[in-house]
């Protein structure tokens, strides 16, 4: 696990004192050594994080002829494998590190190597015979990559702060990503914070040539049927095998090795395979809270004993807001999941035990495990209701005052009224705003609506991703969406940040593309059986599990912020938000602002949500826009 960046330019060398810079400014990804390669209009670097081959993998990594040269972020689990075929094919290797294998499998077989390799990666490989830039992303997007490309010249870097240190880069923001930031919590690739930066996409290839850039995409999931099993035990069997299987390529390991455990089915089932596949206690790492409604422990520690693992656990408070300044800095643009929080001390408490770790995620983008999904399902199997008679009930049920809390049976009510009348790419997409269309459009200034135009990401990218997938039912549609947006633009970019702030590397077996591809193909029901979440995942690990662990309610890992935004952080909002300098931004209403704020306060509503995302973005304004050079901007809390 590393940092990587680089530069290459038609128009003259690479100043290697930027080349520092840009790494530097990610050492944190990558402390145990720096690599760089510079020669003529060429240069890359890398920070790493040694976890295989210790004393010979330091990069960048060269074939023999030393006339390809690679930098790398993330693991290649089958490198073994790969290392002993290439080998009979009369490579010789240097190194026992998995970075090798890159530039070997890229003589053999050019750019079509990335479909050889099982792992989580973002890459750059210079071909210098050809003067030629390969940028490659992993298939889910666990490893992030942004590039700027201009005048004939390309900059890339694991993160955006590294791009930034070159003073040529401007650090203008793009309206259109606010916008988008403000409904789905994150900014959706390929468009970046900054309008000189973008995000490769997942699964995808960035070739720069002679100053010209290309890009294509190499996988996509497929959610066509699979009609080869003959019982659904059968199907129970090949998922226990395939989770062991990419579970045991993640336990190859030359440093500590231990697992995240909330005490929910994935992080649960994680352990549960590594308990077999491990001849020692595993070390299992837990986040809990004093609010009741958000700590799992009790249940974390169930499976802990259960699996005699060696289990850590710490707790967050409301002072753990302190932190935030710090937040912001790491996560490089605005980024307003919430559990960026528990998840930022989890790698803290977990990196002073182990290097890597494996995690839960990816199960429920696979096997249907939010609750929006019945619930998007059930107001979906009304559409045989004329259009007429659904407005006439949506217009209604609007008129139902929400309430505080936003799982209330008048909360849901109202959302489902709303959701009625509209198409199923709409209504999904208005499910994940923080913000909704009409909410914005009352949030905004008049100036910052004609300044952010007609042309904008958010009211479409559900409804493109919708229409573009293979899949034949509804459910199936919604997990192909949420693979595609939800988890490499929150979920992926949430764990890697908070864990590479802390030097720690996290796996995660369920996001295995071989264990997707066949999750991905199995019946909907089978995922989503009435009204049941991850009904074949959770039958499955009968054989590993308890019931009480796999039919409790699903709890997420959010943190009680409204509670705080009510008490020890009720100041907290009002003092930044209404703030003379945030204010003057001229972006947002002063009075609606001020609205959600006090209602909040007032327990009227639950707008935790909507200022912990005003919050966020007006802090990484002031970290990153305001600020001549990006730090951590001091706060009282």
């Amino acid at each position: 696990m590393c940092g990587i960046a680089g530069k290459i330019s038609t128009g003259g060398p690479v100043d290697p004192e930027l080349l520092a810079r840009m790494c530097e400014v990610i050492e944190h990804r990558g402390p145990d050594s720096r690599g760089t390669f510079v020669e003529e209009g060429v240069g890359l670097g890398v920070q790493r994080l040694a976890i295989i081959d210790l004393e010979t993998g330091d990069q960048p990594i060269f074939n023999e002829d030393e006339t390809v040269v690679v930098v790398l972020n993330g693991e290649i689990y089958n490198y073994r494998e790969l290392r002993e075929e290439l080998a009979a094919q009369g490579h010789r290797f240097r190194s026992r590190t998995d970075t090798e294998v890159i530039v070997h499998l890229y003589e053999e077989l050019g750019d079509d190597c990335v479909d050889r390799l099982r792992g989580m990666f973002a890459f750059a490989l210079w071909d210098r015979g050809r003067r030629r830039l390969l940028l490659a992303r992993d298939r889910v997007g666990k490893k992030p990559l942004f590039y700027r490309a201009a005048g004939g010249a390309l900059w890339f870097g694991s993160e955006a702060k590294s791009i930034l240190q070159d003073p040529e880069v401007s650090r203008e923001i793009d309206l259109d990503a606010i916008d988008s930031f403000l409904h789905f919590q994150y900014v959706p690739h390929p468009k970046s914070a900054f309008s000189a930066l973008r995000k490769l996409p997942p699964a995808h290839l960035l070739v720069w040539e002679d100053g010209r850039v290309v890009t294509r995409r190499y996988w996509k999931l497929s959610y066509a049927p699979d009609d080869r099993y003959s019982s659904e035990s059968e199907i129970h069997e090949r998922l226990r095998d395939e989770l062991l299987d990419a579970t045991r390529l993640r336990l190859r390991s030359d440093v500590p090795l231990g697992a995240f455990l909330s005490g929910g089915v994935d992080s649960s089932a994680v352990v549960a395979a590594m308990a077999r596949l491990s001849s020692r206690p595993v070390k299992t790492f837990s986040i809990g809270f004093d609010v009741e409604a958000f700590d799992e422990t009790l249940y974390a520690r169930e499976i802990a004993e259960l699996f005699g693992t060696d289990h850590h656990e710490f707790r967050v408070e409301p002072k753990a807001m302190e932190i935030l300044p710090k937040l912001v800095w790491h996560y490089g643009e605005p980024f307003a999941d919430q559990s960026a929080i528990p998840s930022f001390y989890l790698a803290e408490l977990t990196r002073r035990h182990v290097t890597v770790a494996l995690n839960g995620d990816g199960g429920d983008e696979s096997f249907a495990g939010y609750d929006r999904y019945p619930r998007n399902a059930f107001v979906h199997r009304m559409r045989w209701v004329p259009r007429p008679l659904l407005k006439g009930a949506s217009h209604m049920l609007e008129r139902i005052d929400p309430g505080r809390e936003p799982r209330s049976l008048r909360a849901r009510l109202r959302r489902r009224a709303q959701a009625l009348a509209l198409e199923p790419w709409d209504r999904y997409s208005m499910w994940m705003a923080y913000f909704t269309e009409r909410e914005r459009a009352d949030l905004y200034t008049p100036e910052f609506r004609a300044a952010l135009g007609t042309d904008r990401t958010a009211p479409s990218m559900i409804r493109d991703l919708y229409l573009g997938s293979d899949a034949t039912g509804f459910v199936d549609r919604l997990l192909d969406v949420d693979v595609n947006s939800y988890l490499p633009g929150d979920l992926l970019v949430k764990m890697d940040i908070a864990t590479m702030a802390h030097s720690l590397e996290v796996r995660s077996p369920l996001l295995d593309h071989r264990f997707m591809e066949i999750a991905a193909r199995l019946p909907a029901a089978a995922k989503l059986h009435r009204l049941n979440t991850k009904h074949v995942f959770k039958n499955a690990m009968r054989a590993w599990l308890p019931d009480r662990i796999l039919d409790r309610g699903k709890m997420g890992f959010g943190v009680p912020i409204g509670d705080w935004f009510r008490g020890a952080l009720r100041e907290l909002p009002g003092e930044v938000l209404l703030d003379p300098r945030s204010l003057r931004r001229g972006f947002f209403r002063q009075d609606a602002v001020r609205g959600l704020i006090d209602r909040h306060a007032a327990g009227a509503e639950d707008n935790a949500n909507k200022i912990w995302a005003l919050l966020q973005l007006e802090l990484w304004l002031r970290t990153y826009v305001d600020a001549s050079a990006p730090a951590p901007v001091a706060m009282s809390i």
